[in-house]
């Protein structure tokens, strides 16, 4: 499995095919430098293979996610059996026991 920093292809035609790449340069007249540099995506790419896991530096990551939930009783009554196991296989009794407390 290669997942390299920066990819040069010779034809669009080959972008189904490639998997993981920090960068894809695409064509003779895309050279590594026009996208290092000039022609949209940055330099700060994943090296060492960590393109298997993401891409290249972008906007979204300068975006703060926050997650959220919002359970009704019912939906809290059908994962509490989940809830405590887990929290009492983790040792966090005071896990599994905010749960018990709201459930009466």
């Amino acid at each position: 499995r290669f997942a390299p920093e920066h990819l040069s292809i010779p034809d669009a035609k080959l972008l189904p095919k490639v998997r993981h790449a920090g960068s894809v340069f695409i064509g003779a007249m895309s050279p590594e430098a026009a996208g290092d540099y000039a022609s949209g995506p940055n330099h700060v790419l994943p090296t060492s293979g960590a393109a298997r896991l993401r891409g290249g530096l972008s906007a979204a990551d300068f975006v703060k996610v926050i997650s959220t939930q919002q359970l009704s009783a019912a939906a809290l009554k059908r994962l509490s059996g989940a809830i405590t196991t887990l929290a009492r296989a983790e040792g966090l009794e005071a896990h599994a026991r905010s749960v018990e407390v709201r459930l009466g």
